[in-house]
């Protein structure tokens, strides 16, 4: 998809914010109704028919759903509404599990459905569901991250803000729940999704946010489907809708919050897309073992490694290994030296290792545990890097069939493979394999028009320093 200068630098900044670990979520009822959830008019429909109003001439819902409890002073039908709409067991849509997968720690929500919490247990990514005030002061132990539900739970209805009475005491019953947007309004970089802006609640801390910081304000972001003409009659109704969607975008700034134009809901999905993407590729998983290393002897191979690892760091890249024989020590080793030497620059986050388990136990096949793992570990990263790659059989070295297996969970995974042919062994077969059809490797980067950079990674008489230069090279080319 081709994407608006707007968005590509919109995408590079939030990146930016999730490897930085500010960036969060606020959810609206757009992101639920991608599975089919109801919306406000749909939940009230048949209430405002009672009334004997027309849901479709309306747009103040909370009002409506407050009008039902003055004439029937009790709200039990909508928190029976809610608990049948809502409870459908429905899985978590590709939005869902895509903002899952992303390391981002801090969602906020108006729905009541549980689609957010549930693709982050689908990823084992442990949530802290927070949707009454009396939960805001404990944490969960282990949690990967904050769900916040500021309008209350499907499972708790008696709790559910939706009323107009509910909305305009919030500030007293939900003052905490405030309180903790509004600390992360200043110190996140917020993505708003499915979001209308019309919530009283959202708008009262916006609103006091741009009073107390104006300019200083953290910038905010938001999705918003641009309006269009077949959509309407005639034109002048166009006409009038497409300056109130002007309008309220020019608003939003107000707020520090910038509305991204998307032509098509489907289009959020491929923007979501395209951030896991460019976050991966910062995340290198690095291939390789060897019991020998070819036209290089023990210590140049150990340097070449250990010196390669420094520099991936330094290029504030995060290295995933899983401790490959010959080749682990040294990645650890020189990855850990440039970390040690400026600890306000980098962090040991960017060393991520997952050691082979080397002997069975329990009921599970080595070799299964094995293949569970290789796909877990190198699902973390956006780039696979290949070295060397042999091991020892009956006296002989062979090519690892290991590196050719990682491989292909690689490319399976979307990786991007940078195999460095001059290392030989298993790495120069991968080498070979992605020449020959570099074009569809390669489709969608940068590199597809420096071909002759790809082809200097099987230069084997390359200085070992200056081979090093063209990997990072590459890596930098395909992350543009």
């Amino acid at each position: 998809m081709n994407f608006s200068p707007e968005i590509k630098t919109f995408i590079s900044e939030y990146v930016k914010h999730i490897r930085q670990k500010d960036a969060a979520i606020f959810a609206g009822a757009g992101l639920s109704r991608i599975k089919g959830f109801v919306t406000w008019a749909q939940l009230l429909d048949d209430i405002a028919t009672e009334l004997g109003l027309d849901i479709s001439k309306e747009s103040d819902f909370i009002s409506i759903a407050q009008y039902h409890v003055n004439k029937n002073q009790n709200i039990d039908k909508i928190r029976r509404k809610i608990m049948e709409e809502f409870s459908d067991i429905s899985s978590p849509s590709e939005v869902h599990q895509t903002l899952a997968k992303l390391p981002i720690e801090t969602y906020w929500t108006t729905n009541y459905d549980t689609l957010i919490e549930d693709a982050l247990k689908q990823l084992h990514r442990k949530p802290d569901v927070k949707h009454e005030v009396k939960q805001l002061p404990h944490t969960v132990p282990n949690r990967k991250a904050v769900v916040y539900k500021m309008h209350g739970d499907v499972h708790h209805p008696a709790d559910a803000i939706i009323t107009k009475d509910h909305f305009e005491k919030y500030s007293l019953t939900h003052q905490s729940f405030a309180t903790a947007l509004n600390g992360d309004l200043l110190s996140k970089t917020f993505l708003f999704i499915g979001f209308s802006f019309t919530d009283p609640n959202l708008a009262n801390v916006l609103a006091r946010l741009s009073f107390r910081f104006g300019e200083s304000s953290r910038q905010h972001y938001c999705f918003i489907r641009r309006i269009k003409r077949s959509e309407f009659k005639n034109k002048a109704d166009y006409e009038y809708a497409n300056r109130k969607q002007e309008l309220m975008v020019q608003d939003l700034k107000r707020y520090k919050i910038q509305a991204l134009l998307i032509e098509e809901y489907e289009d959020i999905l491929s923007i979501l897309k395209e951030i896991e993407r460019q976050f991966q590729k910062k995340t290198i998983f690095i291939s390789g073992s060897a019991v020998e290393y070819g036209s290089m002897d023990t210590n140049q191979a150990q340097e070449f490694i250990h010196k390669l690892s420094s520099e991936l760091i330094r290029e504030n890249l995060t290295i995933v290994n899983g401790f490959g024989w010959g080749v682990g020590s040294a990645i650890i080793n020189g990855a850990l030296e440039r970390i040690f030497e400026n600890q306000d620059k980098y962090s040991e986050e960017q060393l991520i290792l997952r050691p082979f388990p080397q002997f069975k136990t329990g009921t599970k096949l080595l070799t299964e545990m094995w293949d569970e793992y290789r796909h877990q570990m190198i699902s973390m990263a956006g780039i696979a890097l290949f070295l060397f790659g042999n091991k020892s059989k009956d006296g002989q070295t062979i090519n690892a069939d290991g590196v050719m297996k990682e491989f292909d969970v690689a490319i399976s995974k979307g990786l991007l493979p940078i195999p460095v042919g001059a290392t030989g062994y298993m790495s120069k077969e991968i080498w070979r394999k992605v020449d020959q059809n570099f074009d569809v490797y390669y489709k969608d980067t940068a590199l597809i028009r420096n071909k002759a950079k790809f082809m200097e990674l099987n230069d084997n008489l390359c200085l070992p320093e200056v081979l090093i230069k063209r990997v990072v090279d590459i890596i930098k080319l395909v992350n543009k």
